[in-house]
């Protein structure tokens, strides 16, 4: 999916919310939660994520973003 600037702002933005919202505790229970369903629980699982460029993880994450600002908004 290509996001265009605007989108990428926007995922920043939620994305810097849902930080402010979990205080950044990146060892709390709902970013333990998402780290598993992105990218798995297994040894084997966390082998395969390292395999993904850092590029292709900053898209993903941003594309997250991206989503949850489109979730946000319609919830109004």
């Amino acid at each position: 999916m290509q996001l265009t600037f605007l989108d990428k702002m926007r995922a920043i933005f939620a994305l810097a919310r849902l930080g402010v919202t979990t205080r950044f505790r990146f060892g709390g229970a709902y970013w333990v939660w998402r780290n598993e369903t992105a990218f798995g629980t297994t040894r084997s699982d966390v082998a395969t994520q390292s395999r993904f460029s850092w590029r292709s993880q900053t898209q993903a994450v941003l594309e997250y973003g991206a989503w949850v600002a489109r979730m946000r908004q319609l919830m109004k």
